[in-house]
């Protein structure tokens, strides 16, 4: 199936809640109308609340429950959450949310002469249902399932049973951390390797994939935002051209904070795929902490743009610039 992104809202009932791993949540929703079932590396916008206010988010569907009828997520409290995971993690049975019908851009391509599954971190939730359909289809698969420590990994023995010598643990305080290199090599020549994880662990998997000289059609990933190279902190945003000048706090996008000021902002995914909330740099006190995936790594070295709704800005002593003193972060941009 094809990529589906046109947006049916509908209601949802939360049928349970109930802790999977340490910071996650598994949240299972009955829709009151599923039109089709959720295909695997499909995902849903909640309408979620934050600070009062109303907002969507986007989360994977892990699996269509016992009767195909409910939709099940896994969701980790960010530690650094602006307040969608804390809304999720406080749902309740019986509540109801408005959520989309199940949207897709991240497909599995069958007929593949091999394939590898690689996980990281909550990026399991997105990789669950391609494992499952991938094993009822006999195909020839690897799944690899890396975290920093067991308690962090859902449905980690769920999925040990189920895929059996195909499933590949990489626990770091086991001793046994994620071979990038490795990973890479074991993809067979004309199979696809599919991958979800913090922006790190992409970046050093797509270096490692183009090193290797492998077809870059074959390597298909989702991220997800709130990862990057830096913690979030502070900074400051101005638009000369429209006059306006306000603080990012550490807890929001700019996105958020450029439409909070009064900035008529374009944006659709809020995760850094679709390019539609980029913002052009014109000046810069700090280092870009690019978190998006849709630049790609020449773009994002050339520091000319970035994606408003991920990326963040961080001071020259956190970036790690020579000669760097203790100022707060800067950036000076316009808007489409």
């Amino acid at each position: 199936m094809g990529a589906t992104t046109h947006k049916r809202w509908g209601k949802a009932r939360v049928l349970d809640v109930c802790e999977v791993a340490q910071h996650v949540r598994q949240v299972v929703l009955e829709p009151e109308r599923l039109e089709a079932p959720a295909p695997p590396g499909s995902h849903i916008d909640i309408g979620v609340y934050v600070n009062g206010r109303a907002d969507v988010r986007s989360y994977s569907v892990v699996g269509m429950g016992a009767y195909g009828s409910e939709l099940i997520l896994g969701v980790q409290l960010a530690r650094q959450s602006r307040g969608g995971s804390a809304y999720m993690h406080a749902l309740r049975r019986g509540q109801v949310v408005q959520i989309t019908q199940p949207l897709q851009n991240f497909p599995l391509n069958y007929g593949k002469p091999g394939y590898v599954l690689a996980a990281g971190g909550i990026g399991i939730t997105a990789l669950v249902a391609m494992g499952k359909a991938l094993k009822a289809r006999g195909a020839n698969y690897r799944f690899v399932y890396g975290a920093r420590s067991r308690s962090l990994m859902a449905f980690v023995d769920e999925l040990a049973a189920e895929h059996g010598n195909r499933m590949d643990l990489r626990i770091d305080d086991e001793g046994a951390s994620l071979d990038v290199a490795e990973l890479v090599d074991s993809v067979p020549e004309g199979g696809e390797l599919y991958v979800c994880g913090p922006t790190p662990m992409l970046d050093a998997i797509k270096a490692a994939w183009a090193k290797a000289g492998r077809r870059p059609a074959d390597l298909r990933f989702e991220t997800f935002g709130s990862s990057g190279r830096f913690a979030p902190e502070a900074f400051a945003v101005r638009i000369p051209r429209l006059g306006l000048e306000t603080l990012v706090p550490h807890d929001v996008s700019m996105l958020e904070a450029l439409e909070a000021c009064g900035a008529d902002m374009m944006y659709d995914c809020r995760r850094g795929e679709c390019g539609l909330c980029q913002v052009k740099v014109l000046g810069l006190e700090g280092v870009i902490d690019h978190r998006d995936v849709f630049l790609s790594d020449a773009q994002h070295e050339a520091g000319d743009r970035l994606q408003s709704c991920v990326s963040r800005v961080v001071s020259p002593r956190t970036g790690g610039l020579a000669g760097a003193d203790g100022q707060q972060a800067a950036i000076t941009i316009d808007v489409p």
